[in-house]
């Protein structure tokens, strides 16, 4: 037996929020490339089932769920038709996010709130009904997307930078209960990504330029950077590693 057999994840059933773009489509690919059945959860209902389409491709079976992370009962339907589906969970990858962008000062509580709903509200609910189904099964892997802000500060985007933190320690809290039950809780801290949510610091030269100076590897990342990662934090070849962020991040925390 080779120890690439041991990130083979063969006839398993996944779920990833956030799946209709950037890193979540890519994470999804990643899963059923490794043999993963998969279940994409995000807000758009066209783009899910494109992606769909292009997984069942790789010989797997992908069940498409339109879900609003921020409402618990869609987050209930959600693990209701994955287990209705595939019998089980065996994998979560909490990757839905949002951001928002004011000086301190002023940032609008509503816009605090919102943000903290998606970014960590969600993510704990989340993993709460999963962990119940897994407890029941014999365990699972839970993966949530943390930040470069779980470690460092950034400017004017204050409940981002709260809601990073919260994951790392949240995920953290839950390895250290759920570990006896064979539950591993990980986390994956992508650096600086070109995707919808960065397109703006993306676009701005001066922050770009900035960045580019900092990061070891002089780019920003791509999703398919991600894909190695969350396939290690999903497979058994990570079975005595819990309570870890695993940060992608192009060595810009090394600077």
């Amino acid at each position: 037996m080779s120890v690439l057999d041991d990130f083979r994840l063969d006839g398993r059933a996944s779920i990833v929020t956030g799946a209709s773009r950037g890193l979540g489509k890519a994470m999804s690919e990643a899963l059923a490339e490794a043999g993963s059945h998969i279940v994409l959860a995000a807000r758009s209902e066209e783009a899910l089932n494109t992606i769909a389409d292009g997984i069942q491709t790789l010989g797997v079976r992908a069940l498409a769920v339109p879900t609003h992370v921020e409402k618990e009962e869609e987050l209930d339907r959600l693990v209701e038709q994955t287990v209705g589906e595939f019998g089980r969970i065996d994998v979560l990858v909490n990757n839905a996010g949002t951001t928002a962008r004011h000086p301190a000062i002023d940032f609008p509580i509503e816009e605090w709130d919102r943000v903290l709903a998606v970014n960590l509200r969600s993510v704990f609910l989340l993993c709460q009904k999963v962990a119940r189904v897994m407890m029941r099964q014999g365990g699972g892997k839970i993966i949530n997307v943390a930040s470069l802000l779980s470690e460092v500060g950034v400017g004017l985007i204050p409940p981002y930078a709260a809601s990073k933190g919260g994951i790392r320690q949240l995920t953290k809290s839950l390895a250290v209960e759920w570990a006896e039950h064979n539950i591993c809780v990980n986390a994956i801290g992508p650096g600086y990504f070109r995707t919808a949510l960065t397109e703006g610091l993306y676009q701005d030269r001066e922050r770009y330029e900035q960045i580019i100076d900092r990061l070891a590897i002089k780019r920003w990342g791509r999703p398919e950077d991600l894909k190695g990662a969350v396939v290690y934090l999903a497979s058994k070849a990570s079975d005595y590693v819990t309570g870890q962020v695993l940060y992608v991040d192009g060595g810009y925390l090394a600077g």
